[in-house]
This record gives C-alpha cells, structure tokens and sequence, in this order.
C-alpha cells in the first residue's frame, strides 16, 4: 500500500496540488492579496493564460520548475523505501526476531518498539529540517538549503547502508533509525526550501500547475521504490534491501546538480538587498520573452509592501480575537490525515504480513496502491471545483468509518484465508474515497481558512501540529497489531472506524464553508461569528464584498 506521510506545511503530499490550483480560484477575486515573489495584480494580463500558452511565454521558468521537480523523486523514494523494505524476509530476519513457524517456514517479525521508532522518528527529522529551513533560508539562500540538505541525504543513506555490519542488534537497529532521523532532517530542507522557490518565482499563471509537477514527482519515487523493492523481493540475502537502499544515492545526485545550475530566488535576492544579482537572475529566468524590468520591479514593490503588511504581527497574534477560531480549524485540518488512518495505510505492506498475507503479494499492493492514489489524486480535481468543503469532508469521513468497520469485522475471520485480500481491498478503496475527499479537502481548509497576513504563520502552526500527530500515531500504531503486541491485526480498523466518526461530527461543528468566497468574504464570516452549520447559506453584504465580486 501507499507509503505517504502527513508532513506538514507541505505544499505538497499529494493532495495539496489540486487544493493548491482551487485555492487560487478562490482568491482570484481579491486585488488586495499580497504573495511573496511575482504577485498576481489587477493589471496582469497573462493571469488567465490557457496551460500551453503560459508554458511557452514562460518555458525558461517552466523548465527549471521541472528540473526542481526531480529533487521531490528523491523524497518520494526515501518515504516508500524504508517501509517496503521492513517487508523483506531478509531484512525482518537481519533486524527482527523469531516468531513463529508458519507453512513450514520461519516467521520473522520487527520488534514493536524499533518498528514504532522507525516510523515515527523520521518526523522528528522532518519537524527539525523544517524548523530549520526557515532561519537557514533567509539567511543563506534557497539553493545552499538544497545543497546541504543533499550531502546529509547521502550521509544518511551511508549510515543506514552500513548499519547491519554493527557488532550488536541493537546496535544495527538503532543505526538505522540514526539514519532515517538524519535523513528526514536532510528530505525536509531540500522540499522546503524547493518550494519556496517555485512559490516565490513561478508567475501566477503557472503556479497551480507547478504544484501539480510535485505531488507527481513524490508518487513517481515511490512507485520507483515499490518496484525495486518488489524486484528485488527474490533475493534471500542482505544483498535486496541493501540494493534497495543504496539507489537513494543515484536519487541524491539530482539535489546535488541543482544546487549547482539554479538561479537563486530572485524574492530572496530582492529581500537580501542584492539587487543586481536579483536583476540578473530575473533574465535568466524570464528573458527574452517577458518585459524583465516591468518584473523585477513589480518583484521589489511586492516584497516592500509585504514587509510593510508584516509590522507588528507574531505568532501570538494567532491566537487573539477572530484568529484563534481560524488558527483551531488550522490545526484541526492538518490532523484529519491521521485521524481517517493514513499512518495505518503508510505501513500498510509490513501490516498485511501481519495478517496473513505473504511479503511478495503485499509488495504488490504496495504498487497497487500508489497507483490508486493517484487516480484518487486526480479524482479530487473534480470533486474540490464541484462539491463544498464540508460536504465532501463529512461524506467521504463517514464512508471511510463504514469501510474501518468492514476492515475490523474482516480482522474477526482471521481463519479464513480470503481475509487478507478482503482487508487489502478495503484498505485501496479508503486511499481512493480519501483521495477524492477529505485528503484532499484537508489542505483546502489549511490552506483558505487563515487570514492573509497571517497565513504563514498560520501554517507553521498547522504543520508542527501535523508533525507531533504524526510521530504519536506512527509510534503508538505498532503496539496495536504487531503479534508481540496487542496482536490486533485487521481489528485495528474499529480504531480508525471511531477516529473517522469524530472526525466528521468535528467537521460538522467547527469547519464552516469557504469554497468560492473570496478572502475578504472570509474576514467577514469569522469577524460576524457565524457558526460553521449556518455557513453554507450565509451571504456577505458589506460593500468590501461586492467591490471585490466586481
């Protein structure tokens, strides 16, 4: 099964592209939003280009874009290798313990605590490297971020490859989870730091799509390590997941040769008082094609007036007045990917062993998955363009805790052989009915619900929210199935069948609809209180509104 991670102010898991592209539909109405970078004005007559024709007015830009994009098959990779290869007999007998005898074969299984470890510290990483990514931004650029973030992935890589060759078990296992920790630090830096860039620098026209190019690349990589992992499934030495380990090296090149060939922000040079270099990678980037002086000096107005805006906020400011209402449902929508079972899916080839099924057929569910999640992906184009934030949320929530159910009443028939498969199937189609809804909704709500001047901020405490949500649900998950455990197995799902309930009556009470109000519509509903149940119908009357409806 798909190995996604909920990490948090990602512009990106999977989901965030198409809430990204819908986002911008939503805004479109307001002259008065301030972005970093290349700001969408009044004035701009390309904001409304057809794809093809921006790509070509804009195909410089474009191209980069693409090129960062292969940095994010690297943390596409790194995120599905480590569970694939949990799932590999060799491994489990290297890093495992002894459990049983079954069909005439032995049984290995990680102990508990490392498998909690493993999958929950590589937060810890992430929640580090993105905290750091801020400062080391600013105060060193976009492209040495990459850089650094590149040669801690290939330290870490190092480190997990050699930690079998350590003297003790544990001390072979607790050289693994070094590794992953460094590398989540290392994945955070280079994706944060590569989307800053593309949101500071790629035109308005472009931007929607340019997200799309993320989340796909993050699919193709670990599509990329589901189908090493499976290939190398037949191999029944250290030599297979060895191998599987090591292709992150060819992977961590990509950072390395960005690092080197692409132009700085021009947004971060303009910020540093570094005009001229600014100005010249302002032509790199969009000459011949485009008026470079007209751009960089909408660039310059842009970041003073966002510097302007900024005066006298903090992260406090959250938390007063209207705000702290907006800030709670912040918080609240970066935890409804645990909370409708995304760590479980995560883990969900190593989960399926434990029911019963054999490492070969849950490597190919693992492909399987990733595939339905991206058609899910796809799916919830049309949905977030056609369907209100609330319903579609509430619906798909309640749909996943039927399906929850189905999963714990599988887990009571574990004798029966058909069990396992019934239990996979039912664990695609919660990728697929989240993918389409609540996944996806989730970084609408994130992403529309916080005010302009204190979105980044707002966001920064969504996404640390995200990261403590994601360490203690990856932690806590293994003591509930695995057999040295509470040995649940596919009774797991009532868990998640309960979580997907409270999920949607919170939902219900607490998120109001923003689908097409413009963010001065927005001000206005949480300013006047209007309660999340009566937001579908309200309507807001003040000329602010209708002067930016115009």
């Amino acid at each position: 099964m798909t190995q996604y991670q909920p990490v948090a102010m990602e512009l990106q898991e999977t989901n965030r592209s198409s809430a990204a592209m819908e986002l911008q539909e939503t805004n479109r109405s307001s002259d008065s939003e301030i972005e970093t970078g290349i700001t969408k004005t009044s004035e701009d007559a390309e904001v409304d280009l057809p794809l093809r024709e921006a790509f070509h007015q804009y195909s410089k830009v474009s191209w980069w874009v693409i090129g960062l994009s292969t940095v994010i098959v690297l943390w596409g990779y790194d995120l599905a290798v480590v569970g694939a290869v949990a799932s590999l007999e060799p491994f489990q007998r290297d890093f495992g313990v002894f459990d049983k005898m079954e069909d005439g074969k032995e049984k290995w299984i990680i102990p508990t605590i490392w498998l909690s470890l493993w999958q929950s510290f590589p937060a810890v990483g992430q929640l580090i490297g993105a905290l750091a990514a801020g400062p080391m931004m600013d105060r060193i650029g976009r492209k040495k971020c990459i850089l650094i973030g590149a040669i801690m992935v290939s330290v870490s890589v190092l480190i997990e490859f050699l930690a079998n060759k350590v003297q003790t078990i544990d001390g072979m296992r607790g050289a693994f989870l070094a590794g992953k920790i460094v590398q989540g630090c290392a994945t955070a830096l280079i994706k944060m730091a590569s989307m800053t860039w593309v949101s500071e620098t790629v035109p308005t026209c472009l931007r929607g799509p340019s997200m799309v190019v993320f989340p796909a690349c993050n699919l193709i990589g670990q599509f990329i390590a589901s189908v090493v992992v499976f290939g190398l499934s037949g191999i029944t030495t250290d030599m297979g997941y060895l191998i599987a380990l090591s292709v992150q090296w060819v992977f961590s090149a990509a950072p390395f040769v960005v690092a080197f060939l692409l132009p700085e922000s021009p947004a971060y040079l303009v910020r540093s008082k570094r005009m001229g270099e600014a100005k010249t990678n302002v032509e790199r980037l969009f000459a011949p094609k485009n008026d470079t002086d007209a751009i960089f000096e909408k660039l310059r107005l842009s970041i003073e007036e966002e510097e302007r805006s900024n005066e006298g906020i903090s992260y406090v400011t959250c938390f007063k007045g209207a705000n702290l209402r907006r800030t709670w449902i912040v918080i609240f929508a970066n935890l409804l990917p645990p909370l409708f079972g995304l760590p479980l899916i995560s883990s969900a080839s190593y989960f399926l062993q434990q029911v019963g099924m054999k490492s070969s057929h849950s490597l190919m569910f693992l492909i399987a998955g990733i595939i339905v999640g991206f058609l899910g992906n796809l799916g919830s184009t049309w949905t977030l363009s056609r369907l209100g934030r609330r319903r579609l949320t509430i619906t798909t929530l309640l749909i996943a805790a039927v399906i929850w159910g189905a999963v714990g009443v599988s887990g009571i028939f574990t004798a029966y052989h058909i069990t396992q498969w019934v239990i996979a199937g039912f664990f695609m189609t919660i990728v697929f009915v989240c993918g389409v809804g609540v996944w996806s909704t989730s970084y609408a709500i994130m992403s529309e619900v916080s005010s302009l001047r204190l979105r980044a901020k707002s966001q920064s405490i969504g996404g640390i929210a995200a990261y403590i949500a994601a360490i203690f649900t990856n932690f806590v998950l293994p003591y509930l199935y695995n057999p040295d455990s509470l040995d649940l197995k596919g009774k797991t799902g009532f868990i998640f069948a309960a979580t997907c309930f409270i999920a949607a009556a919170a939902t219900y009470m607490v998120v109001p609809e923003m689908r097409g109000r413009s963010p001065i519509e927005i001000d206005h509903l949480f300013e006047e209180k209007v309660s999340a149940r009566k937001s579908t119908r309200w309507q807001d009357l003040s000329p602010e509104a209708r002067a930016a409806a115009l």
